[in-house]
């Protein structure tokens, strides 16, 4: 049998080329994504001149679409001067950078590009809500303390762009910035570096410290003079401490690598007492050197709430917190507006503040339940959010069903003892008032009144309740 080999001459090859180039035509040609088309965010070029490539709302891929920007103004809380050169990070729901950094102009206004959680058409989901984080030199960082960064919320945007209140930002300035005058900046060399938490350790206080930008760069404001180590907390991620001498000026330059240490875990459990049925909490871990013992709070590191954010408390007995980069941390339960409180009675186990050590590949598993009560309500001001305030002040809350006594601090959003009343009677009633009578409040200065009920008995005083760590802030105006 003969066997038939077909050959194709070069000539015919470059024919059925072009006739399959001009059957194809320029549609076929890859070309880039119009809103509402699928993309790759690694493709720089995924979408058309002037669209960004932002994550579908309901996790499934990502959608081309008009970009969206956040906008407004840094000012002096106090004298409401612009603040040029402050730093501005827009974090998302989940707490992670959704922008770079943006730096404040000379009139203090700010503009940053975010990412934004996209419907199937690539227009913003109106569920979408941010918040943000802004440093400058010479002032407190936002948030801190008791004040909240309040939500920046989709439904706010006038066409690509929101410019609401809450994108307008006053920061408190120190009360001695001369003794902080100098910074350390770098950069984080690991992978998704964005939103760990820079602290620059080994100093007296709360360490200075910031949040890494999307890229990984940091500038920590209001350092002292003195050496340090520079240490990063994020879930998931463990760092190498890097030490910085700053004992002659600011540093620049400095770079911290990633540690092949193993991370570790902490679990636990929390005991909800004498509160409405079905009530949730969270639990937080910060870190030690940045606890402020005063006001019993601290930054919290990116991913070391259980739960995770942005979900709703839910813990009700046992949580769990896996990929805890070593370190010192402080354990705070019900450490958001609840409706719970830790216990405040120190007479009885589980209602001290506590604290775990977590080393290379531990499990630490703490051997004392928290023991968790429901909160005094806070009725004003700053019943569920900080207010303006002015002229003459009275605080109210909801009366305690068994107290013979209350206790009330007044503070400002520095920790400064401000006034104090340590024998307010018993209300007897749904509410309790109190005016108040100490000095003069500062115009532009936030401030929080916490109170305590207490059981006076013949065996000693018991505290009962507390009102929230959060609730109770308002900022002085004046008249």
């Amino acid at each position: 049998m003969m066997t038939m080999t077909r050959t194709t001459s070069p000539y015919c090859s470059l024919l059925a080329l072009s006739l399959q180039l001009a059957a194809c035509g320029s549609d076929d040609e890859p070309r880039a994504g119009r809103a509402g088309d699928a993309c790759a965010p690694v493709d720089q070029n995924a979408c058309e001149a002037g669209l960004v490539c932002d994550p579908r709302a309901d996790g499934s891929a990502y959608v081309c679409g008009e970009p969206l920007v956040i906008q407004g103004r840094v000012a002096d809380a106090l004298t409401g001067g612009a603040l040029a050169a402050g730093r501005v990070v827009v974090l998302g729901a989940d707490g992670s950078p959704a922008s770079d950094v943006a730096l404040t102009e000379g009139d203090g206004s700010y503009s940053a590009v975010v990412t934004a959680p996209r419907n199937a058409d690539g227009s913003v989901a109106e569920t979408s809500t941010w918040t943000l984080a802004v440093s400058a030199q010479g002032y407190v960082p936002f948030p801190a303390g008791p004040r909240l960064a309040l939500p920046i919320a989709a439904s706010q945007a006038e066409g690509d762009t929101i410019e609401a209140p809450s994108t307008g930002v006053t920061l408190l300035p120190l009360s001695n910035p001369e003794a902080f005058a100098r910074q350390i900046s770098g950069s984080i060399e690991a992978p998704a570096p964005g939103g760990t938490l820079v602290v620059a350790e080994g100093g007296d206080g709360v360490a200075p410290h910031a949040i890494a930008s999307r890229s990984g760069e940091f500038t920590i404001f209001n350092v002292p003079g003195g050496e340090f180590e520079l240490a990063g907390y994020k879930r998931g991620q463990q760092l190498e401490r890097a030490p910085v001498d700053a004992r002659e000026g600011s540093v620049s330059g400095a770079r911290i690598e990633p540690s092949e240490v193993a991370l570790g875990g902490v679990s636990g459990n929390v005991n909800i007492v004498n509160a409405p049925g079905g009530s949730l909490t969270s639990v937080v871990l910060v870190p030690e050197s940045v606890f402020d013992s005063q006001l019993e709070r601290g930054p919290i590191p990116l991913g070391l709430r259980a739960p995770g954010l942005p979900e709703a408390p839910s813990v009700s007995g046992a949580f769990n917190f896996d990929q805890v980069p070593q370190g010192e941390y402080v354990v705070l339960a019900a450490f958001e507006n609840d409706g719970l409180v830790r216990d405040p009675d120190t007479s009885i186990g589980g209602t001290t503040i506590q604290h775990v050590t977590v080393g290379s590949s531990d499990a630490v598993v703490m051997d004392q339940s928290f023991k968790i009560t429901e909160h005094l309500a806070i009725l004003g001001p700053g019943a569920s959010s900080p207010e303006p305030v002015s002229g003459p002040l009275t605080f109210s809350w909801s009366d305690d069903s068994s107290e013979d006594r209350y206790e009330l601090e007044l503070r400002t959003a520095l920790g400064d003892l401000v006034w104090a009343q340590r024998a307010v009677p018993s209300g007897r009633g749904a509410s309790v008032e109190l005016d108040f009578t100490g000095p003069a409040l500062v115009p532009g200065m936030v401030y929080q009144f916490r109170v305590t009920s207490f059981r006076d008995r013949s065996g000693g005083t018991t505290a009962i309740s507390k009102s929230e760590d959060l609730r109770g802030v308002f900022e002085y105006r004046a008249d």
